[in-house]
């Protein structure tokens, strides 16, 4: 059991901190390799669509009926799906377009003169653009800390695919600190800081979900964790994926996420 915790915790601790290699991948390119990036981004939805669809939500539904029979079971896996949907959605509804992670950047916007140095208004968007990353990313922790912990395979699948996806989201935390102060460091410790929240959503898992978790609280955390899933790819995944394609890359990504997830889950039976 304290493998697993150590695991679970250590698989959303990197995917959190995938922002910072964003932030340093910002520092260190000259442009953005968008063929690279849209089969990233396209890969990541494939595998977290595939295995919510087929894994999370098929086990939050065991879980259930298994506690409260066919209907009841039934009833309660499909309102957490959705709700896990309307929590996610939620959030996104009050973060304002300018702080929203969806609303992605290229490496190349450093070079552009959106700005001048010093700019206050430039400073202020990127802090807001991290604090509202950092509130985007914590039931994120939540999800990849419960997945793990139930499944350590499943858990560093969706482990890899939500870092793939924080890549973007630590370049535009970055490029308009960077621009507003010059400071590489500042930019990078505000990245850096916004993926903190998904392991800060795994200890409040911890320590406040784990009390109470029995049949009916996993089959609920896990619907609610399929949702999320779903959510995040079709609206902020493959929107990205797509805004940087080039032709139909993200779709291949998409399908080689999906191909490679029931691979290893075949794998695994």
């Amino acid at each position: 059991m304290v493998e697993n915790l150590l695991l679970a915790f250590g698989l959303t601790l990197m995917a959190g901190l995938a922002t910072g290699v964003g932030s340093v991948l910002a520092f260190f390119t000259s442009s953005t390799n968008t063929k690279f990036l849209s089969l990233a981004l396209g890969f990541s939805a494939g595998v977290m669509i595939y295995v919510s669809m087929i894994e999370i939500f098929v086990k939050a539904q065991e879980a259930l009926v298994g506690a409260l029979g066919t209907e009841g079971g039934n009833w309660l896996t499909v309102a957490g799906f959705f709700g896990g949907m309307i929590l996610i959605a939620l959030i996104d509804k009050f973060i304002p377009k300018q702080g929203n992670p969806h609303e992605l950047k290229k490496v190349e916007d450093m070079e552009k003169g959106e700005g001048r140095i010093n700019d206050p208004n430039l400073l202020k968007m990127g802090t807001f653009t991290a604090l509202a990353i950092a509130i985007h990313n914590f039931p994120e922790g939540i999800a990849t800390f419960t997945s793990a912990l139930q499944d350590p395979t499943l858990g560093i699948a969706i482990a890899v695919a939500i870092a793939i996806h924080n890549v973007p989201e630590g370049i535009a935390v970055s490029v308009p600190v960077y621009f507003a102060t010059g400071d590489k460091k500042k930019a990078f410790k505000l990245s850096f800081l916004s993926g903190l929240s998904e392991p800060i959503g795994a200890l409040a898992a911890y320590f406040i979900l784990m009390p109470f978790l029995n049949d009916i609280m996993f089959g609920v955390i896990f619907a609610a964790v399929a949702g999320i899933m779903v959510f995040i790819s079709l609206d902020e995944l493959l929107p990205a994926a797509k805004k940087y394609d080039e032709a139909h890359i993200s779709i291949y990504g998409l399908i080689g996420g999906m191909a490679v997830m029931a691979l290893s889950l075949l794998l695994f039976i």
